[in-house]
């Protein structure tokens, strides 16, 4: 959890770092925004399922482990 969590904020930090970037270079907020997620959209459709595949592995595991957490707790308690 902690690894998803730090990679989600260097992810945010270098979109964002890039996006005032483009911002102080003159580019409007539309154009910057543009840039920032760029390569999101120069992707197939098969990588793009691909990726949308992942992050809902990532988000079943992490359901997974909650509530196992929590059934664990609740059989001790």
């Amino acid at each position: 959890m902690k690894i998803i969590g730090i990679t989600v904020l260097m992810m945010g930090c270098l979109m964002s770092f890039s996006f005032w970037l483009d911002y102080l270079e003159g580019f409007d907020l539309q154009t910057a925004f543009r840039n920032a997620t760029s390569p999101f959209r120069v992707m197939d459709p098969a990588e793009t399922l691909v990726f949308l595949f992942f992050i809902l592995l990532v988000l079943i595991e992490i359901i997974v482990y909650s509530y196992k957490k929590r059934k664990g707790k609740a059989k001790a308690g």
